[in-house]
């Protein structure tokens, strides 16, 4: 007897090929609402950094002092020369406020890069090669954990002086803890696994299999690091500004801002609801934005 043919319409068909491990993030990204809000609200800020030239009506150091604390446009005697009227000196606070996005994400993101950068090598000396180099980290890490940032801060601020160098350079060496802790847990994770082991077979350099093998799978949990260590630089800085140790005028900050505006709370509260606000957005993106790239890089287990 000879055989039917097959006559199946699918016969044939190929099965769509599957997903690569980025796409799957990408997937998972453009469906979670933590991401979708948070990176939209720092791609915002982000543009208004960018373009702040472009959108200040008015030069943010030039002051006037016939025109100072004019309310916002919202108020009776607001005026939309001004619309979020101006400070004690007469400058325009739309202004100033559009400038000061610059000096936040500036510091956030240089001090996050230093601390990274000075965490990562760390952790990942440690979790590699364990033994002394991690008797060494470890201990660093906690002499490091026994001193406060803030009163470090202060203290190296106030001997080396005030500036947004000064500011940004003290919070980066400040802040790697962190990511020395969680990148030697990672690197401790994937220093056993297959891959690395064939690595080692192959007589692959430690660098090459740090840089190759390692770091591009502990990068979800250094992405994530990376976003909290960023708010938590703008809100450090914004602290030291208050105190009147972090960026110091005429250089519009937000921290700085709420700092000059307390004086007159009572009588124009707008002076430090309106920058109080701006910092509490900016955090509150950069927080959920890294709250959502860990579900999306780790989504197991997670609700």
């Amino acid at each position: 007897m000879s055989e039917s043919p097959v006559t199946t319409e699918t016969a044939g068909a190929e099965a769509p090929a599957p997903l690569g491990p980025w796409a799957r993030m990408r997937r998972r990204s453009l469906r979670h609402g933590s991401v979708l809000f948070g990176g939209f609200l720092l791609l915002a800020f982000v543009a208004i950094a960018l373009t702040a030239p472009l959108l200040a009506p008015h030069d943010p150091y030039a002051q006037d002092l016939t025109k100072r604390l004019i309310d916002p446009v919202w108020s009776a005697k607001g005026s939309w020369a001004h619309p979020l009227g101006t400070d004690q000196l007469g400058r325009d606070y739309l202004s100033r406020m559009l400038y000061g996005s610059r000096v936040s994400l500036i510091i956030g993101l240089v001090a996050m890069t230093i601390s990274g950068l000075i965490g990562t090598a760390m952790g990942v000396a440690a979790g590699y090669f364990g033994g002394r180099v991690d008797h060494v980290v470890n201990f660093v890490v906690t002499t490091r954990l026994s001193m406060p940032v803030i009163l470090v801060a202060l203290a190296v601020v106030a001997i080396a002086g005030s500036s947004l160098v000064v500011v940004v350079l003290v919070l980066g060496f400040l802040l790697w803890d962190r990511f020395a802790v969680v990148m030697r847990s990672a690197t401790r994770q994937v220093r056993d696994l297959e891959y690395v082991t064939a690595a080692e077979a192959l007589g692959m350099s430690v660098w090459r299999i740090v840089l190759s093998e390692i770091l591009p799978n502990v990068l979800g949990a250094l992405i994530v690091i990376a976003t909290l260590e960023m708010a938590h630089a703008i809100l450090l800085e914004a602290a030291l500004s208050f105190l009147g140790l972090g960026v110091q005028p005429p250089t519009p900050s937000w921290g700085l801002m709420v700092s000059e505006g307390r004086k007159v709370m009572f009588f124009k509260s707008w002076l430090i609801t309106i920058p109080g606000a701006a910092l509490f957005l900016l955090v509150l993106a950069i927080n959920l934005l890294g709250d959502g790239l860990r579900d999306v890089m780790a989504p197991e287990g997670r609700g």
